[in-house]
């Protein structure tokens, strides 16, 4: 499994020969100028909410690789208005598809298309995939659902938001880590704006006191589990 950062919250997920895009918003990004959105394949795109700054290249690339959009029933039916195939979910809802099993987990966070209309409620994903299980969170606060992942789910890596301010940020992600009893981070939703500008040296210390592993990729950088 190779996971690539396209920044803000947006990831590449290759396993075996199947692209997952997740929450493509690169074109609009200034930090990700250097990425060529065109270029980029996908069967299928992950969706964890409406907000602009996670939909914003979904319908340019799924128009253009023929991706499938999985998100919440609303998204999917948003973009299925727009031609673009769909798999609707719901929380606490798994799928097998053929690059592994989705399940559709909880988020707390806010959800809505750029023009205020409903977005669904906010989730995140685990995914078991090529022996390998990742948990991406999402834009969330702390929240106690999180024990539930690992009751069903032993983790490899976890992609957790640690921007602060519009999700929780490095403090809650600790602790976050200790509720899904997953050690290896790789933080996301970060440096983007202002708002959610973080010290990079501090964030990787006080995981590393906490004997926990928080990795922050360059954008376009990858890891492979």
């Amino acid at each position: 499994m190779k996971i690539t950062f396209y920044g803000h919250a947006s990831l590449a997920i290759q396993i075996k020969d199947i692209h997952i895009l997740v929450d493509p918003f690169i074109s609009s990004n200034e930090k990700a100028s250097h990425i060529d959105v065109n270029s980029l394949k996908a069967d299928y795109i992950l969706v964890t909410h409406a907000h602009q700054d996670h939909i914003a290249d979904v319908e340019s690339i799924a128009k253009r690789t023929g991706a499938v959009v999985i998100s919440n029933f609303e998204i999917v039916n948003h973009f299925g208005k727009l031609d673009i195939e769909g798999h609707p979910m719901n929380h606490g809802g798994k799928w097998d598809f053929e690059f592994g099993t989705v399940k559709y987990v909880n988020a707390i966070h806010t959800s809505s298309f750029p023009d205020g209309s409903y977005g669904g409620q906010p989730g995140g994903f685990v995914i078991e995939g090529e022996h390998k299980n990742i948990y991406i969170a999402g834009d969330t606060a702390l929240t106690y659902d999180m024990k539930l992942i690992p009751l069903q789910t032993k983790l490899d890596l976890a992609i957790l938001p640690i921007g602060d301010n519009f999700t929780m940020g490095i403090d809650d992600a600790i602790l976050a880590s200790d509720f899904i009893e997953c050690d290896k981070i790789l933080g996301y939703h970060y440096d983007t704006f202002g708002y959610i500008e973080i010290d990079h040296e501090e964030s990787k210390r006080k995981f590393f006191e906490k004997d926990k592993d928080l990795m922050l990729l360059e954008i376009g950088d990858f890891i492979e589990l």
